[in-house]
């Protein structure tokens, strides 16, 4: 199981990835708008053509980036979380369900369009959490 540092931004996510990518000499990630996806939640046309998801590999770990649609409650500080990817669904769900203990989950552990499991939870200290099952390479 990996943890990875998830940052969220108020719509200038092209901006910071295409910073962070320069800074350490990497080449501009690939990156999921969310209006490249099919989907059956509602979207605003204001969020089509910001990021729904990138990467960046740095330094042997990896930050995963996106656009927030919750602008409204946005502030530094409150954008980033951490997110366990595993191949272990049982392992991640053990962890799902201790985070949950005197936290609040915000999504319950679910099926996605872009994961078998994928859950999100902020902890009783206030540190937010995901958890994503990515099946384990060959």
């Amino acid at each position: 199981m990996a943890v990875v540092t998830y940052i969220s931004f108020a719509g200038n996510c092209h901006e910071a990835v295409g910073f962070y990518a320069d800074v350490f000499g990497l080449e501009p990630p690939a990156i999921t708008t969310y209006g490249s996806q099919k989907s059956d939640f509602p979207l605003p046309d204001t969020m089509k053509d910001l990021v729904m998801h990138t990467k960046l590999d740095l330094m042997g770990g990896s930050v995963m980036f996106s656009d927030t649609f919750d602008t409204e409650h946005f502030q530094v500080g409150n954008n980033i979380t951490l997110t366990l990817v595993s191949d272990d669904k049982k392992a991640l769900e053990n962890a799902f369900h201790k985070l949950a203990e005197g936290g609040e989950v915000k999504m319950p552990l679910q099926e996605t369009f872009w994961s078998s499991l994928y859950g999100f939870v902020t902890d009783k200290f206030g540190i937010g959490w995901q958890v994503s099952h990515e099946p384990a390479q060959s």
